[in-house]
């Protein structure tokens, strides 16, 4: 009698299993000066993985989102736009998600938190801190001019 329903094989099912992405040399840059640190000799100064990282998440929060063909769509801030708006108030408020949009696309980050908003004038000083997945934290304060 012939089979009612089919029979076949099963594939093995292979593991998916997570990447993990590689990221290259960093080198350690002093925002201040708006120059790398360099030791004794000249020679500039390698990060390491945390420092890169915190590097990597002040260079996002000071770059113009949409501003540069060399960057993807989804680095930097919208930080022309946040500032354009009515009042103190929503300006810190849109300051605040779309920092945290802009940080949360790197994997290492996890948690973006503890804003503060200092008006300075025409000038807007922002902090907050930042938590890795690696549960490392680091405080990060920005300027930004109006």
């Amino acid at each position: 009698m012939p089979e009612l329903y089919p029979v076949f094989d099963m594939p093995e099912l292979i593991e998916q299993t997570e990447s993990i992405k590689q990221y290259g040399k960093s080198w350690l840059f002093d925002f201040e000066k708006g120059d790398f640190f360099t030791d004794s000799s000249g020679r500039i100064l390698e990060a390491d993985e945390h420092q890169a990282w915190v590097q990597w998440c002040i260079k996002t929060v000071l770059t113009e989102r949409f501003a540069y063909l060399i960057y993807s769509t989804d680095y930097g801030v919208e930080i022309e736009q946040a500032l354009k708006q009515s009042d103190r108030r929503t300006v810190e408020t849109e300051l605040e998600r779309v920092i945290t949009e802009a940080l949360l696309i790197d994997e290492r980050t996890e948690v973006v938190k503890d804003f503060a908003f200092e008006w300075q004038g025409d000038s807007l000083k922002v902090s907050f801190t930042v938590v890795s997945v690696f549960g490392t934290s680091e405080r990060i304060e920005v300027t930004y001019s109006g």
